[in-house]
């Protein structure tokens, strides 16, 4: 069995003290562990490091010459509010203990200490980082209340689209998922993440229609208090709380352009500089954007930058529309009816062939979100042991009109619609329907074009 403590992540270390020889000996114990160190001597290099990077954990020597290590305590907390802060010292007492306590520090080390000592104590801290960012990451996906991620399919084109992403998941390259509105292109990027070296890590979302441009960039970059009207803390940000994690722009062909130059430098550099601050901060996270609009247009309208798009379009991955994967209308449908029953605590079992043929047969502009709504409307609303096509919402529904019979006074062009319509409802995938109309592929998206299939 794998030993628990060498899965713990690597950490960010800044390491302040007087002493040269305490510097190394930490740096050397530390690097030895696979952590990150950055060693400095004095209270002023080490608020200037603090300001430039984001740290998960600061040892600092109580004594910096005549300055006091328990004074950086209040400045590592405003620039990374997880910074944990161990006070190491050789005047210990329990009136220095508890001021470093009341004053936010982590913990306490004594001098002279031990590796072993040393080891411990980071290793706690790992452990409580790696709590605290899966802490961040269930809350952000708790509040979306959304059914578990079902990314099984029998579609050959989404089969494909899945391979392709875990493929390309476990690489840094950024990565652009293109998908119409309710694809699922948040959820394949939250399976990008988890199927990536980057999966211990946090996983942010930004929606970048939803913000004003000063708020998005705050959002984003983070601010310092003072930078606009509001602000009356610092806030570090979004690329800093999901360092070592992967950023998920959702839409961002919306993104205004104001804040495109300053995305494009991050992807070019690696560094940003948050709002009201003058000091320059390293970014170490994986970006994964979405849009659900031709960026290439918007490229040529001047709405988007032609620098940026590319930065961006590393590894496209688009994803087809439900109606273009309809052997997967059913059992998405069943994932998503268990998930609703059991939440809303009702008996359902599962549908009658009447609603299976309305949810097989309707062409799903809204993708698997709208599919999603209709089957938790239905599950709200049935007292019955199936579901019935008449617990659907009415577009769903199959028109109740007889069947036109050949010769009736209609036109060609509605009995080809109704014939699409029908054999698009019985097949069991594309390629089976363009078989059976003897279509081919082409045709078929013309046809269903045409007539809003």
């Amino acid at each position: 069995m794998e030993d628990p403590e060498k899965i713990l992540p690597s950490l960010n270390i800044l390491v302040v003290d007087d002493e040269p020889t305490i510097r190394k000996v930490l740096t050397m114990a530390l690097e030895a562990e696979g952590h990150q160190v950055t060693a400095v001597s004095n209270a002023k290099d080490a608020s200037i490091e603090a300001n430039r990077r984001y740290f998960d954990l600061a040892l600092v020597d109580l004594r910096l010459g005549a300055e006091s290590g328990m004074d950086l305590i209040t400045v590592f907390r405003a620039a990374c509010p997880w910074m944990k802060s161990v006070i190491i010292t050789a005047y210990a007492s329990i009136d220095t203990a508890v001021e470093a306590m009341r004053r936010g520090a982590f913990d306490y080390l004594p001098k002279p200490f031990t590796h072993d000592q040393v080891v411990v104590l980071v290793r706690k801290v790992a452990r409580i980082r790696t709590l605290e960012q899966k802490v961040e990451t269930l809350q952000e996906a708790l509040s979306q209340a959304a059914p578990e991620a079902e990314l099984s399919s029998r579609s050959p084109a989404m089969l494909r689209v899945l391979a392709m992403a875990r493929q390309v998941a476990d690489s840094e390259a950024t990565i652009l998922i293109h998908g119409e509105s309710g694809t699922g292109k948040s959820i394949l990027a939250r399976a990008m993440h988890s199927w990536s070296l980057r999966a211990s890590k946090p996983f942010c979302t930004i929606s970048c229609p939803s913000l004003s441009v000063e708020l998005l960039e705050s959002e984003l970059f983070g601010h310092k208090r003072g930078a606009f009207t509001g602000a009356v803390n610092n806030y570090p940000g979004r690329i800093a709380s999901c360092q070592g994690g992967t950023l998920f722009l959702d839409e961002i062909g919306d993104l205004p352009l104001a804040v495109q130059a300053k995305l494009l430098r991050l992807l070019q550099e690696k560094s940003y500089e948050r709002l009201g601050d003058m000091e320059t901060h390293k970014a170490d996270v994986r970006i994964i954007a979405a849009t659900n609009v031709d960026l290439e247009a918007a490229v040529r309208t001047k709405r988007f930058r032609e620098d940026l798009f590319y930065r961006l379009n590393v590894v496209e991955i688009l994803i087809p529309p439900l109606r273009d994967r309809r052997e997967d209308i059913l059992p998405l449908a069943g994932h998503l009816l268990a998930f609703f029953t059991k939440q809303n605590h009702r008996s359902t079992l599962g549908f009658t062939e009447e609603a299976s043929s309305a949810l097989s047969g309707y062409h799903w502009p809204g993708n698997v979100r709208e599919l999603r709504n209709a089957v938790e409307r239905a599950v709200l609303l049935c007292n019955d042991e199936y579901l019935d096509v008449g617990y659907l919402p009415l577009k769903l529904a199959p028109v109740a009109a007889s069947s036109p019979n050949l010769g009736d006074p209609i036109s060609l062009e509605e009995v080809e619609e109704m014939h699409i319509r029908r054999i698009l409802a019985s097949a069991k995938s594309i390629e089976e329907a363009c078989r059976i109309l003897g279509m081919d592929s082409v045709t078929l998206w013309r046809r269903r074009k045409k007539y809003g299939i």
